[in-house]
Order: structure tokens, then C-alpha cells, then sequence
């Protein structure tokens, strides 16, 4: 397998990763012992680039399963997988925004 852009949950329990592990590139998440592998996307179109919300209820990320790269929202369990742009162009980079401070 070949695991590329791991990336912290917010409460620093979980990764969030690339992995080519299925001759495709999908999200995987794991425990940070190494436990808990849980593989997030199944789709032919490669999925990149997650990152975590500030709560760590969601995480974002890019994926050509429509064509062109669009940013997806996907609850920790793979769940709940939501389109949020549509663009021509190729969508990438989702970064979450810092919190509001109040």
C-alpha cells in the first residue's frame, strides 16, 4: 500500500489519510496507535486531500467521482457523503477556516 497525506483530528485520536491500498486512491482513517482501520470511500474516482472540521464531526475532500475534482463533505464513518461545490473548473485544497473567535 502506499499512504500519502495524513492529516490530525482536532481532538488528536484519529488520521485521516490517502492510501492506495485497493489500486485506487480512497480516504482511510485510522486510531493513532494504528488501530481501528477504517477505509471511507469506495469509489473509481480518486479522493484526496481530507482534512477535519474544527468539531471533528465531518471531513472534506477533493474527488473525481463526477469527472472533475469537486470537494465533498463525509461524516468520520464515511457517511452522510455530501457534494458542496459544481464547478467546470477542478476544485481542490478543501482547508477548513479557523474558528471564530468571540
Amino acid at each position: 500500500s502506499f499512504d500519502i497525506l495524513p492529516v490530525w483530528s482536532p481532538a488528536g485520536s484519529q488520521i485521516a489519510f490517502v492510501s492506495k491500498r485497493h489500486h485506487n486512491w480512497d480516504i482511510y482513517i485510522m486510531d493513532v496507535d494504528g488501530g481501528g482501520l477504517t477505509r471511507l470511500t469506495r469509489n473509481p474516482g480518486v479522493d484526496v486531500e481530507p482534512t477535519w472540521s474544527d468539531d471533528g464531526n465531518r471531513i472534506a475532500f477533493a474527488s473525481m467521482r463526477d469527472g472533475n475534482e469537486e470537494i465533498y463533505w463525509m461524516d468520520p464513518d464515511g457517511t452522510q457523503l455530501t457534494r458542496i461545490t459544481q464547478s467546470a473548473a477542478n476544485e481542490r485544497f478543501p482547508r477548513r477556516r479557523p474558528a471564530r473567535k468571540r
